[in-house]
């Protein structure tokens, strides 16, 4: 219990530290949170409520959250200062970093508490699509996810480029964009769909709810670990209710049930150097393309 007790004393201290603060900066009267929409907006507020209310007892300020439809609407959303919050992956977060003044805070872990995640290409069990040669041979559909998704285009896209040295529109019979982890996995499941990259926590989700069956899927690649998506603030926000917003993520850490809810290991500290593999990935798959001509 020791580790427990100092880190609750720390917390304490943080939030007296915070609300000491809050009598000479300014807090807003709400609080605006935006989602990426990984697997559909209605969903991802059901999924994120216990943390809103968690914000909201923590904080004394009313929390409101809200996806769009496209990963980009939530970037422009917190450019426009209509959001003072938001949960990115790692690639909208350096987006939403250069061009929205974004800065992260905590970072999602997974339910084995290591700090990231893995990008994963699937088919559909049955399909005879059992590895990537086999995915790969301009018979196929895939699907990525978001042009600003990290596991569902960015790290695919540098495996089609500088691994298989080829671009995906060369290697398959249609490449479209399902605008969801949800929407890719199940598109293959439907048979829409015959590839798809996504990643292996949204997969996960999906099982969980029981939208799917893991069994149904092949997973045909696995990806290195990728840092884990970012909670993030606008950099123009006041420090302490930065630092109280961080806080407050730190101690959902201890709702069992809420982190069962949310189908992620918690939350960790974190700083915007953590993306910089993501920054490269970023400009590696720009180069390449650039190389290939396309």
């Amino acid at each position: 219990m020791k580790p427990l007790k100092i880190f609750m004393t720390l917390f304490c201290l943080t939030m007296v530290m915070a609300n000491t603060s809050f009598a000479m900066e300014k807090w807003p009267d709400k609080i605006r949170l935006g989602l990426i929409p990984t697997e559909g907006g209605a969903d991802i507020q059901v999924r994120f409520k216990p943390l809103i209310d968690h914000l909201e007892r923590e904080l004394g300020i009313k929390v409101t959250a809200f996806s769009a439809s496209d990963y980009a609407g939530i970037i422009t959303a917190m450019g426009h200062k209509h959001i003072e919050f938001a949960y990115f992956g790692p690639k909208s977060y350096v987006e939403a970093s250069a061009r929205s003044g974004a800065q992260a805070l905590a970072l999602e872990l997974n339910k084995s508490g290591e700090k990231g995640y893995y990008g994963i290409v699937v088919t559909k069990k049955g399909s005879h699509i059992t590895t990537l040669d086999q995915a790969t041979d301009k018979r196929h559909s895939f699907a990525f996810t978001d042009p600003n998704s990290t596991s569902g285009c960015l790290v695919p896209s540098v495996l089609f480029y500088r691994d298989l040295e080829t671009p995906p529109e060369k290697l398959f019979k249609e490449v479209s964009f399902s605008g969801s982890h949800g929407a890719s996995i199940l598109a293959v499941k439907n048979d829409k769909i015959d590839v798809a990259a996504t990643n292996n926590i949204d997969f996960e989700r999906m099982v969980e709810k029981g939208a799917i069956s893991r069994d149904d899927f092949n997973i045909i690649w696995k990806s290195e670990l990728i840092p884990g998506a970012p909670m993030c603030g606008r950099k123009d926000l006041p420090a302490s209710l930065k630092a109280a917003f961080t806080g407050a993520l730190m101690s959902f850490n201890f709702d069992k049930q809420g982190l069962a809810k949310l189908q992620n290991g918690g939350y960790a500290p974190v700083d915007d150097k953590t993306y910089d593999v993501v920054r490269y990935m970023k400009q590696l798959k720009a180069k390449l393309q650039a190389k290939k001509g396309n």
